[in-house]
């Protein structure tokens, strides 16, 4: 399960809207890491806020940890990703196959990756409206101690 803390800023129903506290890379920026975080520092420099279920009835103001299921994120990933690359991959390979002349491959070849991309992505959109987005969704699991 992937948790992170954050701050409960707005509660709106069985919902909460909440900023992350972390998010800057790994960790490792203070020391010899790979310097992820201050590459999101300089394209994100507004903290980023999310909308989480709230399950535990927390309140604004509350530090808590906020979790996904595991796989959720990969998942997400390779539906939003992944299958329009494929299918990116796929159009241009069956556009350059179906050109009748070797002058015309290329320009098949991009017509084939720009429908497959688009096909990909109306794809993606079918199977997510589909899925069952419950267990998908971050959630507020418990608040946040310092003891632990």
């Amino acid at each position: 399960m992937l948790e992170t803390r954050a701050i409960v800023v707005q509660i709106d129903g069985q919902h909460a809207l909440v900023q992350a506290n972390q998010g800057n890379g790994c960790g490792q920026c203070n020391g010899k890491g790979c310097g992820t975080g201050k590459l999101s520092q300089l394209f994100c420099s507004k903290p980023r806020q999310f909308q989480v279920d709230n399950p535990i009835n927390a309140s604004v103001g509350d530090e808590v940890i906020v979790s996904v299921m595991d796989g959720a994120v990969l998942r997400g990933i390779g539906l939003v990703y992944l299958l329009p690359l494929a299918l990116l991959v796929a159009g241009a390979m069956l556009g350059s196959l179906s050109a009748a002349q070797a002058v015309q491959r290329d320009g098949f070849a991009a017509a084939g990756a720009v429908i497959g991309l688009i096909g990909g992505f109306v794809l993606s959109r079918w199977i997510a409206s589909r899925q069952n987005r419950q267990q998908n969704r971050p959630y507020i699991a418990r608040l946040w101690r310092e003891d632990m």
